[in-house]
């Protein structure tokens, strides 16, 4: 008995011990150029979503290659996310806009959805992280 107590207290302790998160990789497609940062917040529910990164779990930068970027995450439990992107081509930090508020620089959200005259909603741009790795791609526009 006492045996079969020490191998079920060792299995639990390596399950809490060591949490395997799964992979995710962030594919970004279509930057203007390789100029500035690629901006990509990751956001787990709707408050603050898209643009504003103190309210972001992740607020991450890469540098454009060949016009694209790839961005690997491995500190997320499963759970639902959703992520938005900027080409922050002047690299000052945010979108730019023109002077009716139209972006200039490319941006991008997680599932592609369309985009009319706001940004879409989480739920349109959000996803499932589940045990396994997952690859999305996203079209900066």
């Amino acid at each position: 008995m006492i045996p079969l107590i020490q191998v079920l207290f060792f299995s639990l302790s390596v399950l809490v011990l060591n949490p395997d998160n799964p992979k995710l990789e962030i594919q970004i497609n279509q930057a203007k150029s390789d100029k500035g940062m690629i901006r990509v917040l990751i956001f787990s529910k709707e408050t603050g979503f898209p643009d504003q990164p103190t309210k972001a779990l992740k607020s991450l930068s890469i540098s454009p290659k060949n016009k694209s970027g790839l961005l690997s995450v491995t500190d997320l439990p499963p759970g639902r996310y959703a992520v938005s992107v900027i080409h922050d081509e002047d690299n000052d930090g945010k979108l730019t806009t023109n002077a009716v508020g139209y972006p200039t620089e490319k941006f991008g959200f997680s599932n592609n959805p369309k985009v009319y005259f706001s940004p879409p909603s989480f739920e349109k741009a959000a996803f499932e992280l589940q045990s396994e790795s997952k690859r999305i791609e996203i079209n900066l526009r």
